[in-house]
């Protein structure tokens, strides 16, 4: 079972890129150019990114 901590908010998806939250709305919705959509629940209008999400979108989108 995921824990609370898993899931992250745009602020803290934010915090831990060190980018802006319209930065990460845009990965979230698929604006950024060369990068695929980050994976998110939609609840209304709250967006939640599990850790583990964050972290394998991470990985596949590193340069070598």
């Amino acid at each position: 079972m995921e824990h609370i901590d898993d899931n992250l908010t745009i602020k803290d998806v934010a915090k831990l890129l060190r980018c802006s939250k319209a930065h990460v709305q845009n990965a979230l919705r698929g604006r950024v150019p060369g990068m695929p959509a980050l994976t998110h629940l939609a609840m209304g209008r709250r967006k939640i990114v599990r850790r583990r999400w964050l972290d394998q979108w991470m990985e596949s989108n590193k340069a070598s």
